[in-house]
């Protein structure tokens, strides 16, 4: 009989995995069964071209099904989990639970925005974390230009364009980076607009932005963002965001309709709930297998999942070259286990890293050597595009990179998709 290998979590790790079992597994020897809650995976290292427009929404995304044409991909969510039994509940998508049993079980549940309890945040904030949260910011930025453009009343122009974003790690600069870009390049639509109005603000609370990287690194990306006059404070927290005005530490008042939440991630809530061990950060334990501990047939990696590094000391960072490879060789230790042979550690080195600034504008380090300007942008773009999985998400990416090289940003809101049936309502009769 087949071995039952369950895979909750579509992301990098659940894809990769899921790849590499497809890609190695004998006729018989195992049913896989993917379960997400969307039927596609999110390549987000895209998400900021999305957001200024350079990538169409489509192509920084992976369909499930197309890629996994060997596995049963089931759309729901987790709610429980029987370690005794081996069984796992899901809610799909539409209709009663589900019961699924499983000989081995890949828990990649990925991460959550880390939201702290600032008054307004929940009610005025919005994260960098999905394709929809990318796209909404695409369109609100237009939106605040259109306002400016239309009003003369300089308190509410000064307050439509002044953008700020909470979190100075790879998501906040990125994502600010790429939006402030966007929005001086289509400012020749907007006459009446200058660019001197717009405030673009990142606010960290640690003593420099990238605290991941290295110094040198962060000290590039730094001096490009400041130059093009965006506001960087350091060692400056978010108070309250209530009643439209964004209270921040350093005695600042800034009334801003444009609050963006990037300052961490925290694992899915649900692990904490599954009687697996945790850490004090909400990940699940493993081993260098990535084996979860006291626990032979669950295995976890990625965001969720404290890997150990045994390179760096102590545990993986939450990146995407971390989750895939690790991905890959989860996939090589269920091989493995399903013919008794004994599994793998995980070992990796980084190759370099990159951060996107706009187009033509990055930095970046490979093999140790710093890199910045087009070269770094140059090289970034050639990475991700031969990384994201199957050659027509490819061919698709580097066709709206080439078509897009010669033009500018559009200068295109559709915000009205977030109320697809605004129109169709107006148009009823009136009472």
């Amino acid at each position: 009989m087949p071995k039952r290998i369950l895979i909750i979590g579509g992301g990098y790790v659940g894809l990769y995995t899921a790849l590499k079992l497809q890609r190695g597994l004998r006729p018989g020897e195992a049913e896989v069964t993917v379960v997400n809650p969307e039927n596609y995976m999110v390549y987000r290292p895209l998400l900021p071209e999305v957001a200024s427009g350079t990538l169409e929404p489509r192509h920084a995304v992976v369909p499930l099904r197309a890629v996994l044409r060997k596995a049963r991909f089931l759309s729901g969510a987790l709610t429980a989990l029987d370690t005794s039994t081996s069984t796992a509940t899901v809610r799909p998508i539409a209709g009663p639970e589900l019961t699924l049993d499983y000989d081995e079980l890949v828990l990649a549940l990925g991460a959550t925005s880390k939201l702290l309890p600032v008054p307004g945040l929940v009610e005025n904030g919005v994260g960098f974390n999905s394709l929809a949260e990318a796209a909404h910011l695409r369109d609100h930025v237009l939106r605040q230009l259109e306002i400016a453009s239309a009003t003369t009343d300089p308190k509410l122009r000064r307050r439509a364009l002044t953008f700020v974003f909470v979190g100075g790690g790879y998501t906040g600069v990125e994502a600010i980076a790429e939006l402030q870009d966007m929005a001086i390049d289509v400012l020749e639509g907007y006459p009446d607009v200058d660019r001197s109005e717009m405030r673009w603000i990142l606010v960290e609370a640690m003593d420099r932005i990238l605290g991941t990287v290295s110094a040198d690194l962060a000290e590039l990306a730094t001096t490009e963002l400041t130059a093009r006059g965006i506001d960087i404070r350091t060692g400056t927290l978010l108070e309250s965001a209530e009643d439209g005005v964004l209270q921040l530490s350093d005695g600042a008042k800034l009334a801003s309709d444009t609050l963006v939440w990037v300052a961490g991630t925290r694992p899915q809530p649900i692990l904490g709930e599954l009687g697996l061990p945790v850490d004090d950060r909400g990940r699940l334990v493993v081993d260098d297998t990535m084996r979860v501990n006291g626990h032979p047939n669950i295995w976890s990696a990625g965001d969720c999942a404290a890997v150990p590094d045994p390179e760096q000391g102590g545990t993986c960072p939450p990146t995407a070259q971390h989750a895939v490879r690790q991905a890959q060789q989860l996939g090589d230790n269920l091989l493995l286990t399903l013919r008794g042979h004994a599994v793998k550690p995980f070992r990796y080195n980084s190759r370099g890293e990159f951060v996107t600034l706009g187009k033509n504008k990055a930095v970046g380090e490979v093999l140790g050597h710093k890199v910045d300007g087009s070269l770094a942008w140059a090289l970034r773009r050639g990475y991700y595009a031969t990384q994201i999985p199957t050659w027509n998400r490819t061919a698709r990416v580097l066709c709206d990179w080439l078509v897009g090289m010669p033009f500018g940003h559009d200068v295109v809101n559709f915000g009205s998709r977030e109320e697809p049936r605004g129109a169709f309502k107006e148009a009823a009769p009136k009472k």
